[in-house]
């Protein structure tokens, strides 16, 4: 299957500045991307990452295509077909290749299936009716399931905590340090990033 992979390679990760500098964030952010590449590619998926300025690093020569116009409105520009596109953001610090197949498998009986995000957000999507559009603003994951129903598809619902568990804050760097087990968790710990289990809720210090 054909999986578009949006990222953003201008200012990635802005709401991680309290705990990593910009060059840090982007190679952070690269680091997850490859994580999720590599979860594409491990289970024979046809990864192309869609970006929103030309991406450094590495990429294992995965197509790449840059497209400045916002998220929505790029991704909806390469679906409408009734061959079965998915969609997977860049920012998985969880993402195995069993994940991804969980939301494939879900595929095979529903034209829309949609892995929802912490807070409302969309994380994962397989399309295959000509009719749908994403909408990344807001509350995306209702709003994915009102546009399926509004052109006549009961969408499936993947319920998955690796696919749930995008990174934005700080706070989020916990889980990719408890479960990540690719270049992401890696790269928190040569960073010098370990988990904080004093009083309360774990957090994360950095020793570097």
């Amino acid at each position: 299957m054909r999986f578009l992979v949006p990222f953003e390679a201008s200012r990635p990760k802005t709401r991680l500045d309290p705990v990593l500098d910009a060059d840090e964030r982007a190679a952070f952010a690269r680091a997850m991307l490859r994580d999720v590449l590599g979860a594409l590619r491990a289970t024979s998926h046809a990864p192309e990452v869609v970006a929103t300025a030309p991406v450094d690093g590495n990429l294992d020569n995965v197509p790449t295509s840059v497209d400045d116009r916002p998220l929505s409105a790029a991704i909806n520009a390469r679906l409408g077909g009734t061959d079965p596109v998915g969609v997977l953001v860049a920012d998985l610090g969880l993402v195995t290749p069993t994940a991804v197949e969980t939301l494939v498998e879900a595929a095979a009986d529903g034209d829309v299936v949609v892995a929802p995000g912490r807070g409302g957000g969309t994380n994962g999507l397989v399309v295959s009716h000509p009719d749908f559009q994403v909408d990344f603003h807001g509350v995306s994951y209702r709003d994915h399931l009102t546009v399926a129903r509004a052109v006549g598809v009961e969408p499936r619902v993947v319920d998955s905590m690796r696919l749930a568990s995008d990174v934005d804050e700080p706070a989020d760097l916990v889980e990719v340090l408890l479960h990540g087990e690719g270049e992401a968790a890696a790269w928190l710990r040569e960073a010098g990033f370990e988990l904080d289990a004093g009083e309360g809720r774990v957090g994360i210090d950095r020793t570097a």
